[in-house]
C-alpha cells in the first residue's frame, strides 16, 4: 500500500508538472519585446534609405535567409477561405512555424460576417505577430489594423491598399489582391503560389517585421 507521503509528493509532482504546463501556453504571462536573431543580407533594403510608409520594395532573393525569429515567438495565423492559394499559404507558414519553433496558434475564420470577430479574436490572444492568409481577410483587415497600431499584422499573398504602419505585407505580381473595392488584378494567378514563393513571402515578412521595417510592401516577384 503506498505511504500518505509517497502519495502526497506523486500529486505534488504532478501538479507541479501541470502547472509548468500551463505557464509554457499561457500567452497573458510578461513577455519581452521580440527582437531578431541574426541579420539582414545585403540587398534587402537600401541601406542608405529608410522605406516610406506604404512604399514598396523589392528585396535581393536569399537576403532575409539570416533571419530567425526569437525563442518564444508568439504568432497567430488568422486564416480564411479553401482555395489552393490560401492553403499553400497556411502550409508556408505551419511549416516555417514549425522549422523555428515558433509558438503558432491558428483562428480560421469560416463565416463572411465574422470576419472582423476573427480579425479581433487573433488580437485578443496578445501574439507577437499576426500572419493573415486569404483574400477575405484583406477588407475586414483594412477596417481594424489602423486602431490597434501596437498590433503587428504581416499579410502574405495579399496587401492592403493603404496599409497603416503595424501592417507589412509580401507579394508579387501573381497575388497583388487589395480588397474589393479595387477588384481583383489582371494579373492575378493561382498557379504563382509556388511553395517557394509562399515560403519565402512566410520568411521575408516576418524578417521585415523582426528588423523594424513595417508599414511595406515586400515584392518578391524575383522568386520562382
Amino acid at each position: 500500500m503506498r505511504s500518505p507521503l509517497r502519495a502526497a509528493a506523486v500529486l505534488a509532482a504532478v501538479a507541479a508538472l501541470a502547472t509548468g504546463c500551463a505557464s509554457a501556453d499561457d500567452w497573458s504571462r510578461p513577455h519581452a519585446a521580440p527582437t531578431s536573431v541574426g541579420a539582414l543580407g545585403p540587398g534587402f533594403v537600401d541601406p542608405t534609405a529608410t522605406p516610406t510608409p506604404e512604399a514598396t520594395v523589392t528585396p535581393r532573393p536569399g537576403s532575409w535567409d539570416d533571419v530567425h525569429p526569437p525563442k518564444g515567438y508568439r504568432v497567430v495565423l488568422l486564416t480564411a477561405g479553401d482555395d489552393r492559394p490560401t492553403r499553400s499559404l497556411v502550409s508556408a507558414v505551419q511549416e516555417w512555424a514549425e522549422e523555428e519553433d515558433v509558438d503558432l496558434r491558428t483562428v480560421t475564420a469560416d463565416d463572411p460576417t465574422g470576419y472582423v470577430a476573427a480579425v479581433q479574436e487573433a488580437m485578443d490572444m496578445g501574439p507577437d505577430l499576426v500572419v493573415s492568409a486569404g483574400n477575405d481577410l484583406v477588407d475586414p483587415l483594412a477596417a481594424v489594423t489602423p486602431s490597434h497600431l501596437g498590433q503587428r499584422f504581416l499579410v502574405v499573398g495579399a496587401e492592403l491598399a493603404e496599409p497603416t504602419e503595424n501592417v507589412t505585407a509580401a507579394d508579387w505580381s501573381g497575388a497583388s489582391f487589395r480588397g474589393e473595392g479595387l477588384g481583383m488584378s489582371s494579373t492575378y494567378d493561382p498557379a504563382s503560389f509556388t511553395e517557394a514563393r509562399c515560403a519565402a513571402a512566410v520568411r521575408a515578412g516576418v524578417a521585415a517585421v523582426l528588423n523594424g521595417l513595417t508599414g511595406i510592401v515586400l515584392w518578391l516577384d524575383d522568386v520562382a
